[in-house]
């Protein structure tokens, strides 16, 4: 029997908001030392009364817009009831009925599969928990004790909850990395998996293809890469049906992700799972959100990063992976632009203007920005985008060579110099006139007689290695195009005289 995979995908995104979500402590606790990023409202002390974050609210209406999601005009928070060390006050606040955003869609292009429209159930918000550290008994796999770490309790969450419309691990693959190109471009979280930033959760099941019958799903947790999804999605594919199939019946249960292994492993039944006895929290008021304020976010959003790789094809005729390094980041896509506009063109020009610009933003500064001792940021850079453009057009106008072009550049990264100072100080201007190329070329063949009478003897490939000795003479400066001219005029005048 063929079967057919519904997945529904919990993401958990950490928002950069530079407060937690229900106290004034600060929500850079990933560097911090523990418990230093602590106060009487995330430690729970009694007494204390959570004050709603502004910003994160802000975020989280920024992430259902971009999710095409309805924004609540009044949502309320909850406690979520369960006992566990890590969660500071015995509850969690959350939302349950009445969540910020509902029912979105995001459209997705799963790599050698037909676009996908997948739902957004529910986009609503939460605050994170503490960290527990185990600590390993030496000798033995048993662990000794658990530390708690509270700064990251209070830190702000957003968990978005997708419809069961996901059948393929490459469109769950899709939308994640939409997902966290989504919440980069929109500045309000890093959506890392491997810092924690970004957790998925999926509920995973397998049904006669063509049915509409929902079956027994299970959950699987722990992954910490987008490629950890889908091998557990692959492994949960293959498992399911192999049970039916034997005549068992799959159970309701969470699993864990054992990435070294590649194996889904039992945690807990869903049967005994928690009551989480949602109701009301008492201590905050339900929110109002004014419909003036969604449309002022609404304009504030940016363009994405499908839409933007689109108009870079349409409008730049770049190729679609060209375009699709240069969106990569909204940062690295704004400096792109940035450096054609620079230049003032427009029409043919300007599409022939940025074609050179993306290689070189793909290309050499790409190159720089992830050397080891370079920063990872573009917007670190001491090269601004009009130095660039002016890099870019001089060496489209090949007044410089590429050698020339690339010392230029790396002088620009360290100093942040003019391109334009650079060439005139290090004499990097290329050499094209005869009466000044003539003599290098003269010299070349009277240095060389070897390559000399191989050109007589029919070799066209002698005047490809003379042309590197007049680059090599004039430190790479000469163009190639009029010494190779001025090399074959002359051979053939000393093939003529013999």
């Amino acid at each position: 029997m063929e079967y057919e995979a519904v997945i529904g995908l919990e993401v958990h995104v950490q928002l950069n908001t530079r407060s937690k979500m229900f106290c004034s402590c600060g929500a850079d606790y990933q560097a911090a030392e523990p418990n230093t990023r602590v106060c009487p409202v995330c430690m729970a002390l009694p007494g204390v009364l959570p004050v709603v974050n502004r910003a994160a609210v802000e975020s989280a209406i920024k992430i259902g817009l971009a999710l095409n999601c309805g924004i609540a005009e009044i949502t309320k928070f909850d406690r979520k009831n369960y006992p566990y060390p890590d969660l500071m006050k015995g509850y969690q606040i959350s939302q349950f009925d009445m969540p910020i955003c509902n029912e979105g869609w995001m459209d997705v292009q799963p790599e050698g599969e037909p676009d996908t429209r997948i739902g957004i159930t529910r986009v609503h918000m939460e605050e994170d928990v503490a960290r527990l550290i185990h600590v390993e008994n030496p000798g033995s796999s048993a662990h000794s004790h658990t530390l708690m770490d509270i700064n990251r309790a209070g830190v702000p969450l957003m968990e978005v909850v997708s419809e069961p419309d996901i059948h393929t691990p490459a469109q769950a693959e899709a939308y994640i990395l939409k997902l966290q190109d989504i919440i980069r471009y929109l500045g309000v979280g890093t959506a890392n998996m491997e810092e924690g930033s970004f957790r998925v959760d999926a509920n995973i099941s397998v049904r006669p293809a063509g049915s509409d019958e929902l079956r027994e799903r299970v959950e699987v947790k722990n992954m910490n890469r987008v490629r950890a999804v889908v091998r557990a999605l692959e492994y949960e594919i293959k498992r399911q049906p192999e049970v039916w199939e034997s005549g068992g019946r799959v159970e309701m249960e969470t699993r864990g992700w054992d990435d070294v292994a590649g194996v889904t492993i039992v945690q807990r039944s869903k049967e005994e799972a928690h009551d989480y006895r949602y109701f009301p929290e008492p201590d905050l008021p339900p929110l109002e959100i004014d419909r003036a304020w969604v449309e002022e976010i609404t304009s504030s959003l940016p363009e994405f990063a499908d839409h933007r790789r689109s108009r870079f094809e349409s409008e730049y005729d770049l190729s679609e992976y060209d375009a699709a390094l240069l969106t990569s980041s909204r940062a690295t896509a704004d400096y792109f632009e940035a450096v054609v506009s620079a230049a003032a063109l427009a029409g043919e020009e300007r599409a022939a203007f940025a074609k050179e610009a993306a290689n070189w933003v793909n290309g050499e500064l790409a190159r720089l920005l992830n050397a080891p001792e370079g920063p990872s940021e573009i917007d670190d850079t001491k090269i601004k985008p009009g130095q660039l453009s002016a890099l870019v057009a001089t060496f489209q106008a090949r007044t410089i060579s590429n050698a020339a072009a690339r010392e230029v550049l790396e002088e620009m990264w360290s100093s942040g110099a003019d391109p334009d100072a650079v060439v005139a100080e290090r004499g990097l201007l290329k050499v094209s006139g005869t009466d000044e190329l003539l003599p290098v070329v003269r010299e070349a063949i009277d240095n060389n007689p070897n390559a000399v009478e191989d050109f007589i003897g029919g070799k066209e490939t002698a005047v490809r290695f003379l042309v590197g000795q007049v680059m090599k003479a004039t430190r790479g400066r000469a163009d190639a195009g009029v010494a190779a001219d001025l090399l074959t005029q002359t051979l053939e005048e000393v093939k003529a005289a013999r």
